[in-house]
């Protein structure tokens, strides 16, 4: 994944990010008693809630932080510290389940990842998963990279935001059967009253390394005055996500 996560700060900040997870949940149909990854489980919230759904669970992060985090607030669980793209299950799972993680991956990484997750699966396994889709926090980015092009600099678009119509193709070339896809715009109030600066920092690390912290400061400042007519409603700070959610099955061959 392309950041290194504060994990103290995300889990008192931006705990929306494992709320709306449940709702994801609710696409899984492998029965209690499956074996299932919480595939990106972060600080772990997830995973406690899919083992007490009754599923055998293992989470895991490519964060220590995340990792350190999640084994001290739910010891009896398993967590693993292992790369999204190399993970290798012992015995594979029924389910792998994933929240707000892929976008972190490359583009030119997902169908590593893709092949990964259908490696893991038992045939007829399922991949449950939401993550950000087309034109996500689309308001936000185009400030910044305004802001940044009126100083002479680029804003590299890290995120990876893809329609269902280009993901859907991935993971049938990966043997992966798609029975449910949606792309939708979630807004998503943001908890502090300054919280555009507070999740641009928490999730917008990758241009910002290297800048001095009084261009940084300037910078945030102009997204905010920029952004103070479009995101900032009844005195909260509202993020313009859109999601794509899907769930797809594991075939016994790859269907192109």
């Amino acid at each position: 994944m392309n950041i290194t996560w504060n994990a103290k700060n995300y889990e008192t900040g931006f705990s929306f990010v494992p709320r709306y997870g449940e709702d994801v949940m609710n696409l899984i149909t492998v029965p209690k008693g499956s074996r299932a990854v919480d595939l990106g489980c972060g600080n772990g919230t997830l995973t406690r809630i899919l083992a007490d759904r009754g599923y055998k669970v293992t989470g895991i992060d490519d964060s220590q932080e995340m990792i350190t985090l999640a084994k001290e607030t739910y010891p009896d669980l398993l967590f693993r510290k292992e790369n999204a793209l190399a993970f290798k299950l012992e015995e594979k799972a029924d389910l792998i389940f994933s929240n707000a993680v892929f976008h972190w991956i490359d583009a030119a990484d997902q169908e590593t990842l893709l092949e990964n997750v259908s490696r893991n699966l038992v045939p007829g396994g399922e991949l449950v998963c939401e993550f950000g889709g087309y034109g996500c926090a689309e308001a936000v980015h185009l400030t910044l990279e305004k802001c940044f092009r009126e100083r002479g600099l680029v804003y590299p678009r890290t995120f990876y935001f893809p329609t269902i119509g280009e993901y859907a193709p991935l993971l049938e070339k990966h043997g992966l059967r798609v029975e449910f896809a949606v792309l939708f715009d979630r807004p998503t109030p943001q908890k502090s009253e300054d919280g555009l600066t507070d999740w641009i920092n928490m999730f917008v690390k990758k241009p910002f390394e290297g800048m001095d912290a009084g261009m940084k400061s300037e910078i945030l400042r102009e997204a905010n005055e920029r952004l103070e007519s479009v995101l900032h409603v009844d005195g909260k700070w509202i993020i313009d996500y859109v999601r794509i959610r899907i769930r797809a099955r594991k075939v016994s061959v790859c269907l192109k």
